[in-house]
């Protein structure tokens, strides 16, 4: 623990068109909207448990291609789940690629369609 007792509050992904990123993390990840403050731009907040993800719908400073496939081997954000067999198939429902962890332990990856990728780790409820 830090001794300034220091917790995560959000990680912030920039994406190009909020409406369509929030079918991925509001209708697929089944994540919740949360109020978000004024801004000048738009955007969304989506609450997973005491953290946040925040979707900022801005001119994206990063190449999305020529990204590793596998979102191991890039920046990504990690999240338990409490069943990747069961996010597997709902990603395979929405024909959204993933890879699966090659260390061994029960975990996938996918992008976001602006290439943001994600880290879902099984820990059972």
């Amino acid at each position: 623990m830090s001794k300034f007792n220091l917790t995560l509050h959000h990680a912030s992904l920039i994406v190009s068109d909020t409406e369509k990123s929030l079918v991925l993390y509001r209708d697929i990840l089944d994540m919740t909207l949360v109020e978000r403050p004024n801004l000048p731009f738009p955007g969304a907040w989506l609450q997973i448990g005491e953290q946040q993800i925040h979707l900022l719908e801005l001119d994206n400073p990063d190449p999305i291609s020529g990204r590793p496939t596998h979102g191991g081997r890039d920046r990504h954000v990690a999240l338990h789940c409490t069943d990747v067999d069961a996010l597997r198939t709902e990603l395979d429902r929405h024909q959204m690629p993933y890879t699966l962890s090659i260390s061994g332990r029960k975990a996938l990856f996918c992008r976001d369609r602006d290439g943001n990728a994600l880290e879902f780790i099984e820990r059972p409820a």
